[in-house]
């Protein structure tokens, strides 16, 4: 089970749930607490689970590639940001984050996104994810 109050840690994963984990060991999981799936293009696709996180696995290779902290989360990031923080405030904290205009997300290069209220300019998601996700063959799954 999601362990709701773990750290946060950028490359590895949250909750207790690793990165490059296989869909496998989540069956049940997404079967009791899972929402319906969303399809990301043709070979990615995201389960919510209880809107505490996002599971978001690669189809070919069945591999975990990010997990997104949602509004039921209260572990931490860099031990002090969380989700529901206004962005100044992460800013401070961390300023590797820079916004990215055409995604709009704030992005480190520490691994890690976050995704803002655009009103309220604070924290909505936390995403973790693998450092091959801007491989060129990321989609096919070969990493």
């Amino acid at each position: 089970m999601i362990d709701s109050q773990a750290p946060i840690v950028p490359w590895e994963g949250m909750g207790n749930i690793k990165l490059y984990s296989h869909i496998n060991e989540f069956y049940s999981m997404i079967e009791e607490h899972g929402k319906q799936p969303k399809l990301l293009g043709k070979y990615l696709i995201r389960y919510e689970i209880g809107n505490s996180i996002d599971l978001w696995f690669n189809l070919f290779n069945g591999k975990l590639f990010k997990i997104t902290a949602l509004s039921n989360y209260k572990g931490t990031l860099f031990n002090d940001i969380r989700v529901g923080m206004h962005i100044d405030d992460v800013l401070r904290l961390e300023p590797s984050f820079m916004y990215d205009e055409f995604e709009e997300v704030y992005c480190s290069s520490k691994g890690v996104y976050l995704e803002t209220d655009p009103v309220e300019q604070t924290v909505l998601w936390i995403s973790v994810y693998i450092k091959e996700i801007d491989n060129p063959d990321f989609e096919r799954g070969h990493w």
